[in-house]
């Protein structure tokens, strides 16, 4: 008896606090209390999570979440576009966070699971999505994250020479060749270093190109992860001058993915390229 005034006392002082979110879909998702039991189909949400301090409410996580390390050791439901339902279930999570391009939401809402869908695509967008995903966990962190970010930001764009600042940058993101472009993340995060990106953002923010875009563009660094560099060796690309001259940056897997990524460790991604351009740059 005891203890059930002590549980009706404590729930009195601290009462479950409802409160709604809207999505990037538009959709309004009502919450008696902050999610305890969340699995996430989209790695910069898991690493947002994380950058809150709350990566011990995961309970699972899709394929390509690896960061941080604790993440691995979670139970994966496949991939944010092709997940396993029965999995999801299984895990009995009262939040599914997901991107706006995952096709799952509905039959997960159809089963009673709550779904909050977020896509982080612009430096705003992470910003925006730190604040929504510290409401979800009730976490007051999401100010101080992002300022530890923009600080962070300022730091990697000083840290380069004036000389530096004229250089024009191609990133290639995937062999066929995709390139980040202007309006993407990383073209973003290129600005706010100072450097020139040879790719508009007219064409969209991860546009497929014709190989003879770059060779006419002739960029003075490409910036590349491992996995595609084998695809430079492409008719006409000896004579770019990144390339004659050697000054091309080659990430790892592990680089590649936090760059590409949209999230808490763009910062960190910033310092990773402002590196490469000390590195290779006379």
């Amino acid at each position: 008896m005891m203890r059930v005034l002590v549980l009706l006392w404590l729930a009195f002082l601290h009462p479950a606090h409802a409160f709604q979110i809207t999505d990037d879909r538009g959709i309004s998702v009502n919450f008696s209390q902050s999610p305890q039991r969340i699995v996430s189909l989209l790695p910069s949400l898991t690493e947002t999570v994380c950058a809150l301090g709350q990566c011990q409410r995961l309970v699972g996580v899709d394929r390509y979440s690896n960061y941080p390390d604790s993440v691995k050791k979670l139970q994966q439901v496949g991939g944010g576009l092709d997940p396993n339902i029965e999995a999801i279930v299984a895990l009995k999570p009262d939040l599914v966070l997901m991107a706006t391009s995952s096709r799952v939401g509905e039959r997960l809402e159809a089963l009673g699971i709550k779904v909050v869908a977020l896509e982080p695509q612009t430096h705003a967008d992470v910003k925006r999505v730190l604040g929504t995903v510290g409401v979800l966990l009730g976490s007051n962190a999401a100010q101080q994250v992002w300022q530890a970010i923009e600080t962070s930001l300022l730091a990697a764009a000083q840290s380069l020479p004036e000389r530096i600042k004229t250089t024009r940058v191609y990133f290639e993101v995937n062999r066929a060749p995709y390139a980040a472009s202007e309006s993407s993340s990383i073209g973003e995060t290129l600005t706010r270093l100072g450097v020139n990106n040879i790719v508009p953002a007219s064409l969209g923010p991860f546009p497929l190109l014709n190989p003879e875009f770059v060779v006419r563009a002739n960029p003075d660094v490409i910036m590349v992860g491992d996995m595609n560099f084998t695809g430079m060796g492409r008719p006409g690309w000896g004579s770019i001058r990144a390339i004659e001259r050697q000054q091309v940056c080659i990430f790892t897997p592990a680089q590649a993915d936090m760059l590409v990524r949209p999230g808490p460790r763009m910062a960190e991604g910033a310092h990773l390229m402002a590196q490469c351009l000390l590195r290779v740059l006379p």
